[in-house]
């Protein structure tokens, strides 16, 4: 099942804003994009995305993978927990780096490349060639 574009790039856009937040401001605000990745990988249904479908006219749209969308929130969120960790214990400049590899990726995501995706495609090249390998 695939996700209607429009509802990734507002994930997106989220994922860019409370970031910059988090690190322009308060290191606190991190933890919004944490808690929706935490709950899109444990439910499979991204909060962001599950209310946008309400609020989206009935068109049709071009549609993201699922699965690697999923597979995008596991780096971001992941990225995002070590930058609030980082902040925590006083390794600002750790802290500032995981931050902006996440805006820096949802942001050249927001234009049409996807950075996870290419992550995702080698990885699953490595598995295949070594499958047949063996």
């Amino acid at each position: 099942m695939g996700i209607p574009k429009p509802l990734v790039q507002t994930n997106q856009l989220f994922i860019v804003l409370t970031t910059l937040a988090g690190l322009l401001f308060s290191s606190w605000i991190l933890l919004l994009p944490i808690l929706i990745g935490v709950t899109t990988l444990i439910s499979k249904r991204n909060p962001l995305i599950v209310a946008g479908r309400r609020l989206l006219p009935k068109r049709s749209y071009q549609m993201e993978d699922a699965a690697q969308q999923l597979f995008n929130q596991w780096i971001a969120t992941i990225c995002l927990v070590i930058s609030f960790l980082s902040f925590r214990l006083d390794l600002s400049v750790l802290g500032y780096t995981f931050g902006i590899m996440v805006i820096l990726a949802a942001g050249v995501a927001l234009m049409g490349y996807c950075i996870g995706c290419t992550i995702r495609y080698r990885y699953m090249m490595w598995k295949y060639k070594r499958k047949q390998a063996a």
